[in-house]
């Protein structure tokens, strides 16, 4: 009988999968798992607690919620070889949908109990941050450090309007101010020194509930994809935006893809973000750690 430690966002999704969380959860009982629900009412008591839970031995972590609360599982398992499972009642649930997780939350939550009688892991890579000052935090999907960083800076800031609106705004109003920054990009050995107006670093494919960002990126390669624009115009940004939906972006001449196992990011004025959660300003260095994360799927 294994115990699985459950941290549950309440508030993801807007609440609309409470009544299937439970019955998910309830499956995870029925197949004789001791769940241990974990309770926390701020971010920094739930990375104590899962990190807790972790140290006095669960077989597994399964988070219910969006990437944020992924995100905020992940600093607790990563690197080791406990079971992490995702039950996905956010918005956008990029990383699930990348390993394969049953979008439903019963189906996930049915995934996860077979996966731990049967003791089936899918092992995924990571991507670990690094700053100067020595500090380290995980990442799944994929790190904006361009303008959509901005932009998620600007929303946050705001209180009007609610909901994916505020996003809208946010787009509008940072594309009126839009300029090319100066970027200095280590990749690997290889350094570019270029303005550009996007920079993203992805392990999985796509961020911000299905923006195909890095369309090409592997969980399973070892790499990191790394996606450069510019300098382009704000009319051509404009029109890239709605292609990043199906990752046709990549093909346009101002858009550079490459890949490296490590990539350092400096810029001035730009906080980084990384699986939609705010992490800190640029310099940044990015390391793709390779079978890093158990999931149980």
């Amino acid at each position: 009988m294994s115990v699985v430690a459950v941290l549950r966002n309440s508030t993801a999704g807007r609440g609309k999968h409470q009544h299937g969380v439970t019955t998910a959860l309830s499956a995870l009982a029925a197949a004789g798992h001791v769940v241990k629900t974990l309770d926390a009412a701020t971010r920094s008591e739930a990375a104590a607690v899962t990190r807790r839970a972790v140290a006095d031995g669960v077989e597994a972590l399964v988070v219910v919620g969006g990437d944020g609360t992924v995100h905020l599982g992940l600093q607790a398992v990563a690197g080791s070889t406990v079971g992490f499972g995702v039950i996905p009642a956010g918005t956008g649930n990029d990383f699930a949908r990348a390993v394969g997780v049953p979008i439903d939350v019963v189906a996930a939550g049915q995934a996860i109990a077979r996966a731990l009688d049967e003791g089936r892991r899918t092992v995924v890579d990571l991507a670990q941050m690094s700053t100067p000052d020595g500090h380290r935090h995980w990442f799944c999907a994929v790190l904006a450090a361009g303008f959509d960083a901005l932009v998620n800076e600007r929303a946050n800031a705001m209180r009007w309007p609610k909901g994916r609106r505020r996003y809208d705004v946010a787009v509008f109003a940072e594309l009126i101010r839009m300029d090319q920054r100066h970027y200095r990009i280590t990749l690997d050995d290889t350094v570019l020194d270029q303005q550009a107006c996007l920079v993203a670093v992805g392990n999985t494919p796509s961020y911000g509930g299905g923006l195909r960002m890095c369309p090409d990126a592997d969980l399973t390669d070892g790499l990191l994809d790394v996606i450069v624009a510019g300098p382009v115009t704000r009319l051509t940004l404009l029109r890239l935006y709605p292609k990043v939906f199906q990752g046709t972006h990549v093909h346009h001449p101002a858009v550079r893809c490459y890949r490296a196992r490590t990539v350092t990011i400096e810029a001035d004025g730009i906080v980084a973000y990384a699986d939609g959660e705010r992490i800190r300003p640029l310099p940044l260095t990015v390391t793709a750690v390779p079978a890093a994360l158990h999931v149980l799927v």
